[in-house]
């Protein structure tokens, strides 16, 4: 889609009978709010953290857990996309529950059944490995310490019970970073996902890679991507076994344009069973951020997160929901009215169906929020 003020935002199109009905969380990047919206596009729901919401999702119990802005102080990371001041739990009512503060975590996160959450943390390299990592432009500013990622699993009282350090399993001649990205890390994880195996599924997107971690091994048992996708981000394990992930498509090599599509991979053969691109194919594409989610029927939802677009398309590649967000990051400017520089990207969206655990016995009356729907042209 074009960048114009002038464009339509809100719902831009929306065809119930092909549709997975439900709620659509998003939030904006480095805003302070995250959003449920209906299939009308009306804000159904809404949390607020003064501490700001980069990036959030709903626990079964109807629970928000969400990664918050990264803190004001110089760090190693600071600037980095994806940097974050820790991870907060509200409940639906917006009561603070849970908090970790750590300013090395980064871009995601997932709760696990046993009560304990995964997330991606950095961790400074040594001098002698990073001038071991290759690829990358250099420039005067470069560390000494390049940053790793590292999984770490965390119990409810914020103990490490199992990491994984991903240098510890990578190819120095293999893992080469891309020579259009700089050499603050080596690998910008940005995102972790678990298999039915409980096995880690990541995503690096310096050096273009995906792949399935054995968790008490730590050795990658998948490792797929250079040459295939580019800076992808958000794989997730199918329950057919395959990996569907936005593959954003910056840095594509000639004599392709940059564009971007979502590719559903199976690690057994490396085959690609299905895509999806737009047509054409630079009116889909998003520089960074991100995802795509499989819906129980079959579509696919789509965050084309720097645009702040959402849409739902099916199997046959046929768009039956778009929606627009409207919402700048700074408190909630509308999209067309400002002149901040602000933006309306959001880092990935989530679909609840109407019978989702979360949303069970919930106030969902987009009239709640009548005023902020008026403003928005939500109907």
């Amino acid at each position: 889609m074009g960048w114009s003020l002038h464009h339509p935002h809100g719902l831009i199109y929306h065809a119930p009978q092909y549709c997975h009905r439900g709620y659509t969380l998003f939030a904006n990047l480095r805003g302070h709010d995250a959003n449920l919206i209906d299939m009308e596009g009306r804000i159904c729901h809404r949390w607020h953290w003064p501490g700001g919401i980069n990036y959030a999702n709903l626990l079964p119990n109807g629970n928000l857990l969400f990664m918050s802005l990264a803190p004001d102080e110089k760090l190693p990371m600071t600037g980095i996309g994806g940097h974050a001041g820790g991870l907060v739990e509200l409940d639906w009512d917006g009561n603070l529950v849970w908090e970790l503060e750590n300013p090395w975590m980064h871009h995601d996160f997932q709760r696990l059944e046993n009560g304990n959450t995964l997330a991606l943390v950095w961790e400074e390299l040594s001098s002698d490995m990073t001038f071991r990592v290759k690829g990358g432009f250099t420039t005067a500013e470069d560390p000494v310490q390049m940053l790793g990622d590292v999984v770490r699993e965390f119990s409810p009282k914020g103990e490490v019970v199992h990491e994984w350090k991903s240098w510890e399993h990578l190819d120095f001649d293999k893992d080469v970073i891309c020579p259009l990205e700089g050499r603050r890390e080596w690998t910008h994880g940005n995102s972790i996902n678990v298999t039915t195996d409980g096995d880690y599924l990541v995503s690096f997107r310096q050096t273009s890679t995906v792949g399935i971690v054995d968790r008490v091994s730590g050795r990658f048992t998948w490792k797929w991507g250079p040459g295939e996708v580019s800076h992808q981000h958000n794989p997730s394990f199918l329950d057919n076994g395959r990996v569907l992930l936005f593959d954003n498509g910056s840095h594509r090599r000639a004599p392709n344009t940059n564009y971007s599509r979502i590719v559903e991979i199976d690690p057994a053969n490396n085959d690609i069973a299905w895509d999806y691109r737009g047509e054409p194919a630079i009116s889909f594409y998003s520089y960074q951020i991100s995802g795509a989610e499989r819906q129980p029927n079959g579509n696919t939802l789509i965050c084309e997160g720097a645009t702040g677009r959402f849409i739902e398309v099916t199997a046959g590649h046929q768009i039956v929901w778009e929606y627009i967000n409207p919402l700048f990051a700074d408190s909630g400017r509308l999209a067309g009215g400002s002149s901040s520089g602000q933006a309306n990207s959001v880092f990935r969206a989530h679909r609840f169906a109407p019978d989702d655990p979360a949303l069970e016995g919930r106030d969902l009356d987009p009239a709640r929020y009548g005023n902020l729907n008026r403003i928005l042209g939500a109907n």
